[in-house]
């Protein structure tokens, strides 16, 4: 699993299913399944911050957050090198307690290099997941096109035929 899906996964662990609001990290026993399913330390520790993680990434996604309130997530994150006999090998040490929260972090920033622009929340109103737009023309709008892209449109074509009746 990439890094950049841990993040995506980790955005959109709050979604709306059949209009509640749902945290698929809601208690421990649900964080520890969550990091496990994503080969991350599985503690108590982990699990409360990646909480206060996912909470400030949504909000520097959303644009409600400044990203300086993820720096203490990768405060002590770390390269090693080490000579190989074909170079040198590059090892991520993070720090214990958070390594999940600074994969998610360091994740978040490489996709804010690599592809401004292209982390977003859905732009459905009644949504609160996330996509990264993988497309040529950078035009993506929802997170599901089979879910929340029809819902949107269904809403607009019945606003304009509502508007257009004659009484």
């Amino acid at each position: 699993m990439t890094d950049e899906t841990l993040l995506l996964d980790l955005l959109n662990t709050t979604p709306v299913v059949d209009g509640t609001p749902r945290d698929d990290l809601a208690d421990a026993s649900a964080g520890a399944h969550w990091l496990s399913e994503h080969g991350q330390p599985a503690s108590e520790r982990e699990w409360r911050a990646l909480l206060v993680a996912r909470s400030a990434l949504q909000d520097v996604v959303r644009g409600e957050g400044v990203p300086v309130s993820l720096a203490r997530f990768v405060d002590g994150v770390r390269y090693r090198a080490s000579l190989a006999d074909d170079g040198v090998e590059w090892t991520l040490d993070l720090p214990s307690g958070r390594s999940a929260a600074a994969r998610a972090v360091l994740a978040w920033d490489a996709l804010r290099v690599s592809s401004p622009g292209r982390l977003r929340p859905c732009a459905n109103p009644d949504c609160r997941l996330f996509l990264i737009d993988h497309s040529k023309p950078n035009r993506a709008r929802w997170c599901s096109m089979a879910v929340c892209g029809n819902r949107m449109k269904a809403r607009r074509h019945y606003q304009r035929s509502k508007g257009s009746t004659v009484d």
